[in-house]
């Protein structure tokens, strides 16, 4: 009996050690995924601020939205940019929820004057990573108890893993999209550019685009860790083609999100699985 009694502790022993090094290792997993988020947002912000800073001409018609005229709208980017860089500052040093939330509605908007100055709405789907990935933060951080916990430091459980999972999945699956279908559908002359400095043919540019459009279906309905870690790479590789074409680098910075966003989910499915073959996403469950 005594020698079936430490047997059976033994076994308890080891389990509680397996389970013990598991929940430690899915902590520090998702310290990965919080740091990733929080670094694509803040480079987003970062990059777009220096835009406003530096009074970028092509912000002027998105002034013009709000019936602000030229000379007013350079007056107001050096202003607009530096709220924007202290906006990135804050959320890398500290996300409070009041600074997520107001990326998250700041972000949505901008995203939103490309077609209500008459851009195509595939404009306001390539910038998903730019609200999507604030977003996905501010639920990972937790829900606020209180209006004062807005302002302080998260002290709210997050939100289930399924949910922020699906946050990042379908502002992968937009941004993607979108920028697919700016090259294969409106056609859009930037991209004939940035591949010419690689020394393609225009053509190309609406196969990539096509390609891109399909990825972005895989991650609906087929996704794995392995394919958005490629779609991770891919947007490095395709928007470091700005400062390749001779744009700033606040180009390729201001794009974070779009690194960020299907890092960040591969991360949290690289041992977890995708929502159909884990039971915590399956289930909503917490991690």
């Amino acid at each position: 009996m005594t020698s079936v009694a430490t047997g059976a502790s033994a076994t308890d022993a080891a389990r509680a050690a397996r389970l013990s090094a598991g929940a430690l290792d899915d902590d520090a997993r998702m310290r990965r995924v919080h740091w990733c988020l929080r670094i694509g947002a803040s480079a987003c912000f970062i990059g777009h601020g220096a835009f406003g800073v530096i009074t970028k001409a092509a912000w002027v018609p998105y002034f013009a939205v709000a019936g602000i005229p030229s000379d007013m709208a350079y007056a107001l980017m050096p202003v607009v940019g530096t709220v924007d860089i202290v906006m990135g500052i804050a959320v890398l040093l500290s996300p409070r929820p009041v600074v997520l939330l107001y990326m998250v509605v700041w972000a949505m908007w901008t995203a939103l004057l490309r077609p209500l100055a008459g851009e195509a709405a595939f404009e306001t789907m390539e910038r998903a990573g730019n609200y999507g990935v604030p977003l996905a933060l501010l639920l990972l951080v937790g829900r606020p108890r209180g209006w004062r916990a807005w302002l302080r430091a998260p002290e709210g459980p997050p939100a289930d893993r399924a949910t922020i999972a699906r946050v990042l999945q379908w502002t992968t699956a937009l941004l993607l999209f979108g920028h697919g279908a700016l090259a294969a559908i409106t056609r859009k002359p930037l991209f004939a550019t940035q591949y010419a400095a690689l020394g393609l043919p225009a053509v190309v540019a609406p196969v990539i685009g096509y390609a891109e459009m399909l990825a972005s279906v895989l991650v609906v309905f087929l996704p794995s860790a392995w394919l958005l870690i490629g779609i991770a790479v891919w947007k490095v590789a395709t928007e470091a083609l700005f400062p390749i074409a001779g744009a700033p680098m606040w180009e390729f910075i201001e794009r974070g999100g779009s690194y960020a966003a299907p890092l960040a989910l591969a991360l949290l499915w690289m041992t977890s699985g995708t929502p159909d073959s884990d039971p915590n996403f399956a289930e909503g469950r917490s991690p």
